[in-house]
């Protein structure tokens, strides 16, 4: 299960931005290029194992996107994106995030009080994006998170993180930079 994504991961390069040792992989990066049969793999994986009984599908600009719109047409699920940049449209939701590499606003629109929404997502990190996204929908909003699913899992906080935004979050596969490479975990 998932070997076209563990063989992915084995043959991603990795580059240092700051401090921070941050992996290039097709999925959370869109490069070198994104093979088809490695995204139906692993959206086939996040169906499996997500809880999809939800109003709508949430994804942060921008590398969730291709994740949401694949589920969004196979579950007849409308998604919405969480952008970088405003609009100004009436009920728009500023957030500001940071992530282990940098730090910006987020712009939450079209969602509505008491809707279930699911996030998707490319990488579990440090949690500063996930942190402030659930957090303007559960407070700023009045939304319901149901779910979380992330592709990769790369911090050793998780449950640090579950128990702070109140959800589980699902990972398909855990990874980690080791000497200058990218590893997963079974």
């Amino acid at each position: 299960m998932l070997d076209r994504l563990k063989r992915s991961v084995e043959e991603c390069p990795v580059v240092g931005i700051g401090d921070y040792q941050y992996f290039v992989h097709p999925i959370t990066d869109g490069i070198p290029e994104m093979d088809p049969d490695l995204l139906l793999e692993v959206v086939a994986r996040m169906l499996e194992v997500g809880d999809f009984r939800c109003d709508r599908i949430i994804a942060p600009e921008a590398m969730g996107i291709h994740l949401a719109v694949p589920i969004s047409l196979q579950l007849g699920i409308p998604y919405s994106i969480v952008r970088k940049r405003g609009y100004g449209l009436d009920g728009e939701v500023n957030i500001a995030q940071a992530t282990g590499y940098s730090s910006s606003d987020m712009y939450i629109n079209g969602i509505k009080q008491g809707e279930r929404v699911v996030i998707v997502d490319d990488v579990l990190s440090t949690g500063g994006t996930l942190r402030a996204l659930v957090h303007a929908l559960k407070h700023k909003v009045g939304a319901e998170v149901a779910d979380i699913v992330m592709v990769f899992e790369k911090t050793d906080k998780k449950k640090e993180i579950e128990e702070d935004i109140g959800v589980d979050i699902k990972t398909l596969l855990k990874v980690d930079v080791v000497e200058g490479r990218t590893v997963y975990y079974e």
